[in-house]
């Protein structure tokens, strides 16, 4: 049997990375919209343990996103 050729495009890593951004943007955003409701929570409804509890949700989502972020570019960069 003849082997068959990877017909799969490969991308760039340029294209690899902007494709990382854009995927790792949208996460950074939800981890922002966690800690607004935090925020609100503790606003309207002067719910302080709440609001908290959801702020710090928010504030870990994101920490642990940044980290990825920046191992992801070490590890491209090399």
């Amino acid at each position: 049997m003849a082997k068959k050729k990877n017909k799969k495009r490969q991308l760039s890593k340029e294209q690899e990375f902007q494709i990382f951004k854009l995927v790792l943007d949208k996460f950074l955003w939800v981890g922002f919209v966690i800690m607004l409701y935090g925020v609100w929570q503790t606003a309207v409804f002067q719910n302080f343990a709440t609001g908290i509890l959801w702020m710090l949700g928010g504030i870990t989502l994101l920490l642990i996103l940044v980290r990825m972020i920046v191992k992801g570019y070490e590890i491209g960069k090399h």
